[in-house]
């Protein structure tokens, strides 16, 4: 079991703890919602829960409930901008469709 993070995804999460200035790492979590049923979400972690899994991948600890690990397992993070957007974009392999708009998946 794994999450990755390409080295831009790393870089940006480490440039926002830093500017932050406190945070052991992030939370990977999926949540109920949008068209498909599944959206990612992504939070600053100052302490980690007893039940979670840790991966550290980059210099960057990656915090995810034993809840969605059976969804975000192989899943790898990146950090993308086109244009004027920029956001974090996940590479997963459970993901069996997503919605038009990208916003949530379904496995």
């Amino acid at each position: 079991m794994a999450i990755t993070l390409t080295d831009t995804a790393s870089q940006r999460v480490n440039d926002y703890i830093a500017n932050r200035g406190t945070g052991v790492g992030i939370r990977l979590s999926v949540q109920t919602t949008g068209c498909s049923g599944l959206g990612y979400n992504i939070e600053f972690v100052d302490v980690v829960n007893e039940d979670d899994s840790v991966f550290e991948d980059n210099g960057v600890k990656v915090i995810v409930d034993a809840k969605s690990l059976v969804y975000l397992n192989g899943t790898e993070v990146d950090f993308v901008k086109e244009g004027l957007n920029e956001g974090f974009e996940f590479n997963n392999p459970n993901a069996k469709a997503e919605c038009g708009c990208g916003e949530s998946f379904t496995v």
